[in-house]
């Protein structure tokens, strides 16, 4: 299909969390419905499409129909069952990022392999099935070293710092229930930066700012565009998430996290098959966001312009910081967005502000 999807079409998102509403708003400036599937009772995202649908991930049937009502489908999460993205495809639904985005995204194992197979750079790895092939692998890449769950970590989940051998067995015990495992070397790395590529089915690409990133307690804090990098390192860096797009024949938005060395030097970290976090400084701080390139790119339009137009932080309201919201209102260079969920557990992403600095041009 390479005709363009029209104004007045339903775009179908699956998952919804924070991530999908803000595609459903971007789709909804556009001129299209929204439909989201998700298995969360009073789902952010649910709150401002035309219509939702709360059911199982196991129930391919139920995605089935969900997909045949809709011109197109997305995801928010790689957390999906590829089962599920699946389903869509079968029913005959155009699921755009597609299948091999998902499932490679998936798996830190594949993930990593099809990096290094394109010529990118990671950190060095090993498959972990048992604590003797961990042990092994230890004594491979030394320590200090991070032991994974190949599948479903995010936002710092699933994963645990070896620093020396002793400390295996307990990792080994703490993760296992997880499945599958990965061991990859620390690197020691000077900063995190993320680049947003996003791409058209006719492989037209834009890119934005590289962005600069800041965890805390495994978290993304802040973020900022600029990044504090090198115009050399920031070409690098895009040009690896340009050739992700175009290896993966993705459509949408991406993002690859990469490690920045002393040096400048860049290693991968992983892909992140959709609009991401740190960029949602775009919505505020470029010509056009994230949330617009993505629905234009799986929409067949042409890309708009992502130029930055200032030097902008975003800072993540996390927990109960959301509800120093007044202040936030009143702060001339802030730009607030609040995402309606009703429970402010410690840790959970509540909302975020951009804090626009001087003009970029």
């Amino acid at each position: 299909m390479t005709d363009p999807i029209a104004p007045g079409a339903t775009i179908g998102i699956l998952g919804g969390g924070q991530l999908g509403r803000l595609l459903a708003l971007a789709a909804a400036d556009l001129g299209f419905d929204v439909a989201v599937y998700t298995d969360e009772l009073d789902a952010p995202a649910s709150r401002v499409a035309a219509w939702s649908r709360v059911g199982a991930w196991e129930d391919l049937a139920a995605i089935a129909d969900f997909a045949r009502q809709c011109a197109i489908v997305t995801y928010e999460t790689e957390n999906i069952p590829l089962a599920a993205a699946e389903a869509v495809v079968a029913a005959g639904a155009p699921l755009r990022p597609g299948l091999r985005s998902l499932s490679i995204s998936q798996d830190r194992l594949p993930e990593k392999q099809f990096l290094r197979s394109i010529g990118i750079a990671t950190a060095d790895f090993v498959p972990v099935e048992d604590p003797e092939t961990l042990e092994r692998a230890l004594a491979s890449l030394g320590a200090p070293a991070i032991l994974k769950t190949r599948r479903m970590g995010y936002d710092g989940k699933g994963q645990v710092l070896i620093r020396h051998p002793r400390d295996a067995c307990a990792a080994f015990a703490r993760l296992s229930a997880g499945g599958p495992l990965i061991l990859e070397a620390f690197v020691p790395f000077a900063r995190e930066v993320s680049a947003l590529a996003a791409r058209n089915p006719l492989g037209a690409a834009g890119a934005f700012d590289v962005t600069e990133n800041r965890h805390e307690n495994h978290v993304l804090a802040w973020s900022r565009a600029p990044a504090d990098i090198s115009a050399a390192t920031a070409q690098q860096a895009l040009a690896w998430a340009h050739e992700v797009a175009r290896a993966l024949d993705h459509v949408g938005l991406l993002a690859l996290e990469l490690f920045v060395l002393a040096n400048g030097a860049l290693i991968a970290n992983e892909i992140a098959p959709r609009v991401h976090n740190s960029g949602h400084w775009t919505m505020d701080a470029a010509l056009h966001s994230q949330f617009d390139l993505h629905i234009r790119a799986i929409c067949g339009w042409p890309l708009a312009d992502a130029a930055r137009t200032h030097d902008v932080v975003m800072q993540n309201l996390l927990g109960t910081s959301a509800a120093d919201w007044r202040a936030h209102a009143i702060d001339p260079s802030v730009r607030l967005h609040l995402y309606g969920k009703r429970d402010a557990r410690e840790g959970r992403k509540m909302g975020h502000l951009n804090r626009l600095g001087r003009p970029a041009y």
